[in-house]
């Protein structure tokens, strides 16, 4: 039987009509219909079907970076970083926010109007529609009641919960809250409500200042349960011996909080990187994607690779991380101990084909790559196909490697994107305040609901910012200051001390706005904040 379990567990074995325990055949493309694609050059990967054509040009274009790395170690030439006796280190990064920066930051919130959660929400949804998409489970219907549907929005991000909610909202019973959450808010109408407010943050000129759209960073973040949520969290020792769950988040380089998931605190997060860069819903289009040390694996450089994304991640204690060649490593004497070893392109080609099938059948969705790094990671005795992938993954990682050390513009653009990811923590945790942000509800699926209601009402409140900093900065430049474009890439749209968070939730259904198409910034009042 402990036999048995081994096989199960590694996959050569499989139980006909499981869903943990089914043949991994069956969680790919069929054959015949990648055969199809192949055929017809429909796989639509960002790599050469030629799996020779392929290793010959990425193993010269590593034998070339090997050699120059070599020769920059040699000459003591590398930027910011050295490699003595074998031990290589990198410089830290120099702060570059200049003071008047934070200057012009305090300036900017200075003159934004107070607002309350409510009201914000409302502005938001004047402007891109997004509850049009919370639909009704079985017709189909757009929900009729928009503050009833706010409401059960502002529910789930701010965690309160109905009972709580219908006491603090009036008008508002909470069995009518209640069956408003159970008939139109759902995993898949927030994605759509997401998306079409990411997308017109996206379309926004001012956004420009901090990022173009096309790279992105992901982070987890984890919340304590407690009371009756305690049955679904998990233990992981990093955090203590208090169960927990991770909302594991996506974020844009313009600060859009473009997808956001509930994952178990003791799963890597690495298995879900590729979930966000897949399956989000906007016009944003992803090449580059950082990480930290916990988002990366050897399988997913390979994925990533084969998927288009240009994988970036920050790696904690890199001069313990090894580098591997094609060639033996006394080819490369000056970097002979950063080598940990040779990659068997063997392997890599004798697996080419369900290695092409594998990023195919993530690419058109028939299996989610988390489910997949699950099992190739999970499985005891790795099957030859996980073996061929980590190759994989090891010779890209080495190529990422290497220019990491050799481009110091490259290691701050990751700073930069994973601290984009940390601010919105910050700003996630002052919004999730109720229950002292614990997590308290019994099944995975409302806990699910929260950090989607969450991640909505954090990009409601960036887009809210993005659009009245860009009036400020206008009235700005009109009043004779001289405010450079660079000046204006170290504004956050991050802030919240002039959202009223707390108190009654009422509803007006214009928002406060009186007919007026934006609200009038504080600009008569700036004087007095920066005299003080």
């Amino acid at each position: 039987m402990s036999e048995v379990g081994k096989a199960l567990r590694a996959g050569d074995l499989w139980v006909t009509g499981s869903r943990r325990y089914k043949d991994f055949e069956e969680y790919l493309l069929p054959k015949a219909a990648y055969h199809d694609l192949r055929n017809t050059d429909g796989l639509d990967l960002a790599v050469d079907g030629d799996c020779a054509s392929y290793l010959q040009q990425r193993t010269e274009q590593l034998h070339s970076e090997l050699r120059r790395m070599e020769q920059l170690a040699k000459d003591g030439t590398l930027p910011d970083a050295s490699i003595v006796d074998g031990i290589l280190k990198i410089a830290p990064l120099e702060a570059q926010e200049p003071d008047e920066a934070l200057l012009l930051n305090r300036q900017v919130y200075g003159m934004l109007p107070c607002i309350k959660i409510t009201d914000l929400l409302v502005e938001i949804d004047e402007w891109t529609g997004f509850t049009r998409h919370f639909t009704h489970q079985k017709s189909g219907t757009a929900a009729k009641d928009r503050e009833l549907t706010l409401t059960a929005i502002l529910t789930d991000g701010i965690n309160l919960g109905v009972a709580r909610m219908a006491e603090a909202c009036p008008a508002v019973s909470a069995a009518t809250l209640s069956r408003t959450a159970t008939w139109h808010i759902r995993e898949e109408t927030y994605t759509k409500a997401l998306a079409e407010i990411i997308n017109h943050h996206h379309q926004i000129e001012f956004a420009g200042y901090w990022g173009d759209g096309t790279t992105s960073s992901s982070d987890g973040q984890r919340f304590a349960t407690g009371g009756r949520g305690d049955a679904h969290g998990q233990y992981n020792a990093r955090y203590g011996s208090d169960p927990g769950v991770t909302f594991y988040t996506h974020v844009s380089d313009q600060y859009g909080p473009f997808h956001s998931k509930l994952i178990n605190a003791t799963v890597r997060d690495a298995t879900h990187v590729l979930d966000g860069l897949l399956h989000h819903e906007s016009d944003l289009q992803i090449e580059e994607h950082y990480t930290d040390t916990a988002g990366f694996t050897d399988h997913v450089f390979a994925l990533c690779h084969l998927l288009g994304f240009r994988f970036a991640p920050r790696i904690r204690n890199i001069g313990e991380t090894r580098f591997y060649s094609i060639v033996k490593p006394s080819q490369y004497p000056a970097l002979e101990g950063l080598i940990g070893g040779t990659i068997n392109a063997k392997l890599i080609e004798q697996n080419w084909e369900d290695i092409l099938r594998l990023a195919a059948s993530i690419k058109q969705g028939t299996v989610s790559a988390s489910l997949m790094l699950r099992k190739l990671g999970a499985y005891p005795r790795q099957n030859a196909l996980a073996i061929a992938l980590r190759e994989l993954g090891r010779l890209e990682r080495t190529l990422f490697l290497l220019h990491y050390i050799q481009d110091p513009e490259l290691r701050r653009r990751i700073h930069t994107g994973l601290n984009k990811g940390e601010a919105h923590h910050a700003l996630k945790r002052a919004v999730f305040f109720n229950r002292l942000g614990e997590l308290r509800d019994r099944t995975q699926e409302t806990q699910g609901r929260r950090a989607s209601g969450l991640n909505l009402v954090v990009a409601a409140i960036t887009l809210w910012n993005t659009v009245y900093l860009e009036r400020a900065v206008r009235v700005l430049r009109q009043q004779g200051q001289d405010i450079s474009d660079d000046l204006l890439s170290h504004i956050s749209p991050l802030k919240w001390e002039h959202i009223n968070l707390t108190g009654d939730y009422r509803w007006r259904r214009d928002g406060g706005l009186r007919n007026r198409a934006l609200r009038p910034l504080r600009i008569f009042t700036q004087a007095s904040t920066l005299a003080a």
